[in-house]
Parts: C-alpha cells; sequence; structure tokens
C-alpha cells in the first residue's frame, strides 16, 4: 500500500511514521509536513526515499493527483482534519484520521457521508481496541464469560502533562481524552449509556485559566443496570496510568498498567517493581501497530471498516453530555434514535 502521511510532527505522527517505515505491506511515498522546521526529523525517520513536501504551495494537490497513492493518513491539529479529508477522499483515496475528524458534529457528518458516497473507508483511530488485553476483556464480556455486567470502571491518567499550548488547541479533556474511555467501555459492553453525570474541577491554575479541567469523574447509566465509572486525570507523576476493571455475576476482569518487565525484587527493606511506562507511546506500541495494520488491511480491501460513523458519532454525543453535565453540576440524560446506535451495540 503506497500511503501519504499529512501530518505536523509530534508524538503521534511520530509513532505512525515509525510503524508504516516497520511495516513490510505499507511504503510512505510522501510526508506532507505543516512545520518546515520538521523536515530534518522526518528525514531520519522514512529515509531518503520519502519525498517531504509542504502542506502549502501547492504541495497537497501534488500529492492527491499522484495515482500510486491509495491511502492518506492524518495527524495534523484538529483545524485541518476535515479539509484533508475531504480532498482526499476526493481524489480517490482511502483515509485514516486521529480522531476527532472535525471540529464539529456536522463537519464529521460531512466527511462521512462523502466517504459513504464514493465507497470509501474513513478510519477513525481508537487504537486502544487493538491493546491486546482489552481486546479479550471484550471478547470476553461479549462471551458472557462473567455473566452480567455489575460495574465497569476505566482509569487515564496523562504523563507527561501535556504543555498549554497544545492544550488550548485540543478541545478539551472530554473530547481529548475522555472519549478514548468512552469508546472502550461502550465497545466493550456493546452498549450506550441513556445518563451521564460528571464531578470535575482543574487543580492545575493554568488548566483552569483556561476554563477546561484536570480532574474528572463521570458515571454512566447503561439501560441493562450496569454502571460505568470513568476517572480521567491531566497528570500522574508515577507514569501513564491507564487500566480496565469489568466486574461482572460471575467473575471480573482487568487490564492492568505496563511496566519495562515484570520483575518484582523482594528483600529485607521491602519489595520493589520497575514503574509503570511514561507515557501512551509505550503503554500503547503494540496497539498502534495492530491498529495500523488494520488499517492497511481496511484499505486493501481485506477486512470491513470496524469503526463506524455511528461508534464515532455516539462517542462523541456521550463526550458532549459529559462535559455539559460538568459545567451544570446536573446529571444529563442521553436518548437514542434506532439509526444512531452502532451495528452490534443497543442503548
Amino acid at each position: 500500500l503506497s500511503v501519504s502521511l499529512f501530518t505536523s510532527l509530534h508524538v503521534i505522527g511520530a509513532i505512525h511514521s515509525k510503524n508504516l517505515v516497520g511495516s513490510t505491506d505499507a511504503i510512505i511515498k510522501y510526508v506532507v509536513e505543516v512545520d518546515p522546521n520538521k523536515y530534518e526529523t522526518i528525514r531520519r525517520l522514512c529515509g531518503e526515499s520519502t519525498k517531504i513536501v509542504p502542506y502549502g504551495d501547492g504541495g497537497c494537490e501534488r500529492v492527491l493527483a499522484d495515482p500510486e497513492v491509495q491511502a492518506v493518513i492524518i495527524t495534523t491539529q484538529t483545524g485541518l482534519h476535515k479539509e484533508i479529508i475531504m480532498r482526499s477522499l476526493n481524489a480517490g483515496k482511502a483515509v485514516f484520521c486521529e480522531k476527532p475528524i472535525g471540529e464539529t458534529p456536522e463537519e464529521t457528518q460531512e466527511c462521512y457521508q462523502l466517504a459513504e458516497k464514493l465507497n470509501l473507508p474513513l478510519f477513525c483511530a481508537f487504537q486502544r481496541r487493538w491493546d491486546p488485553t482489552i481486546s479479550r476483556i471484550q471478547s470476553n464480556v461479549r462471551d458472557g464469560t462473567i455473566g452480567h455486567v455489575q460495574i465497569i470502571k476505566s482509569v487515564s491518567r496523562d504523563s507527561p502533562l501535556p504543555s498549554i499550548e497544545y492544550l488550548k488547541i485540543s478541545g478539551g479533556i472530554f473530547h481529548d481524552c475522555m472519549v478514548h474511555d468512552i469508546d472502550v467501555i461502550t465497545w466493550i459492553l456493546g452498549e450506550l449509556p441513556s445518563q451521564v453525570h460528571t464531578m470535575a474541577n482543574a487543580q492545575i491554575p493554568e488548566i483552569a485559566a483556561i476554563n477546561d479541567y484536570d480532574n474528572v469523574v463521570t458515571t454512566l447509566r447503561f439501560p441493562s443496570g450496569t454502571i460505568g465509572v470513568i476517572n480521567v486525570n491531566r497528570f500522574a507523576a508515577y507514569g501513564y496510568d491507564n487500566r480496565v476493571e469489568v466486574f461482572g455475576m460471575k467473575g471480573m476482569l482487568q487490564a492492568e498498567n505496563k511496566r519495562p518487565d515484570s520483575l518484582i525484587s523482594e528483600s529485607r527493606d521491602g519489595t520493589s517493581t520497575n514503574p509503570i511506562l511514561f507515557s501512551f507511546a509505550s503503554r500503547y506500541h503494540d496497539a498502534y501497530r495492530a491498529e495500523m495494520k488494520c488499517f492497511i488491511d481496511v484499505a486493501l480491501g481485506k477486512v470491513p471498516l470496524p469503526i463506524t460513523y455511528d461508534n464515532t458519532r455516539s462517542v462523541s454525543r456521550i463526550a458532549e453530555a459529559a462535559e455539559s453535565s460538568a459545567r451544570s453540576g446536573k446529571p444529563v440524560d442521553i436518548a437514542w434514535e434506532k439509526s444512531e446506535i452502532p451495528v452490534g451495540y443497543f442503548a
């Protein structure tokens, strides 16, 4: 698969670059970079055979006009997502895009409508689905291994603390961070919540100054009686803390934090282990690789699109309700039309 990577090279762009360079199923023909200061870093990551093209000055048009390019991968700032998606689809390319697809529900809908009209895949990246442990939890829950789920919990505490410059353009903690927890919980259960209730505050003054939160707990009420709990924080001093727990009538399933190795040291001074992994890039190293492999297979027509418009729309709507609850201090009810419920889910 010949691909073009549209990026403003930061952590996620570097992750996908490395995975594509290491893939036997794809080659990066072009990198379209927004920031000229990143060109040398791109050359080191992608090699001399990859052509680096500026986003402006007709660079985008030249790349999309190349018939050898079959797919486009987008890791730019959110404000460019819709423009690149629409151009790429109209040029006949399969599209992989980091969330969110658009800055508004209307933009997202427009992108998916064009993809459907042109019969091209638009793949929204929610990499946690490809984590081996989380994937096994989903399979076990759907198979009924632990019976009816009573409580499902997700913890996401970030490391390192993102820069204020990034946070200002991130879309806020609900749409930047919590969407991953919402996607995982609803995907594991195959169910959408009927009510959410959030308590949140900002304990870091710089985050309070931009009217965002850094300390959040959201509860989700599901029609089946399951209760969901999501805890999201912008910074954990001890590393990237991301865990999932599912408690059912017949047992419990857990995805714990990852460490560099499983060594436990015991002595008369006590017990010690290595710290948990530092960031999401290391925690989800395997998941990002598997996610990109899935997109390549989707683009080549080998497998169906695993994350649909209904998936991304429902996740965004739940995130909006969670933020609305945080700002009002009141629970928010969510009513779902039948046409809004993803295939394989209920509400």
